[in-house]
């Protein structure tokens, strides 16, 4: 045993210990609060490096998710629509169309062969049949959201001239949309007219990277000082 993995071992042992004595003499509203401020830690700890403590927690996280999921999904999804159903179907005998639930239920299991080497192969039928079923769904409300109403988004409406800014808006996106759509434009040499265009769309795409980037960054950081604000209030009551 490494003198690393020894230590690790005495501060898992000290940390179980001291959860312990919280739960004794504070409760069990406490002692969760000290449960919660300690995997907070442990995630922390990564920013030093990677270590026990961080996997510890990283690995708790993805099974209790896991296993939050699974019944969640099981209560919501699978009792109702297929256990229920089926169940009632065998005892009675009525709604033998029922008896078709057995069909996604075997669909399923082949799913689940992913993971036997020998059969792993008959779990594509299943999959391929989900990719198929669920493209067919999504492509109609996909081109509607994504490509129509974006389309018309763009169409200049003359009657927001009489209002600055809308016009202004308006007139902007659609320069912004048919200079991005220049830059991605290659069967041409981007020269001349075309390769203003195209420098204009790039100019379009990086302030709409930076937006995308920094509204990502802003709610990390929400993130950060929620964590903050409960370590410094509700674990050590330092501020109010």
């Amino acid at each position: 045993m490494t003198m690393g993995s020894l230590l690790g071992r005495i501060a898992i042992a000290v940390v179980v210990l001291l959860l312990a004595l919280v739960l004794v003499t504070n409760g069990v509203e406490a002692f969760w609060t000290w449960v919660a401020a300690f995997l907070t830690l442990c995630i922390f700890s990564f920013l030093y490096k990677d270590n026990p403590f961080y996997k510890f927690a990283e690995h708790l996280v993805v099974g209790v998710s896991v296993g939050y999921f699974v019944i969640i999904d099981y209560y919501n999804y699978l009792k109702p629509n297929v256990v229920v159903p089926l169940g009632n179907t065998i005892r009675t005998g009525e709604h033998l169309i029922n008896l078709l639930l057995i069909v996604p239920i075997l669909m399923g299991f082949l799913m689940l062969l992913r993971v036997s080497p020998k059969y792993g192969s008959l779990s594509r039928l299943s999959i391929a049949f989900l990719m198929g079923v669920n493209s067919g769904v999504a492509i109609g409300p996909t081109m509607e959201a994504w490509m129509i109403q974006q389309i018309k988004a763009t169409i200049f409406d003359f009657k927001n001239l009489e209002f600055f800014y809308t016009g202004l808006n308006a007139l902007l996106l659609l320069i912004g949309v048919i200079t991005t759509l220049i830059f991605f434009f290659f069967s041409k040499e981007h020269k001349g007219a075309l390769g203003g265009g195209a420098r204009i769309g790039v100019t379009f795409l990086m302030v709409g990277f930076g937006a995308s980037f920094g509204y990502t960054v802003m709610a990390r950081i929400s993130l950060l000082i929620g964590r903050l604000q409960f370590l410094l209030k509700d674990w050590l009551g330092l501020i109010n």
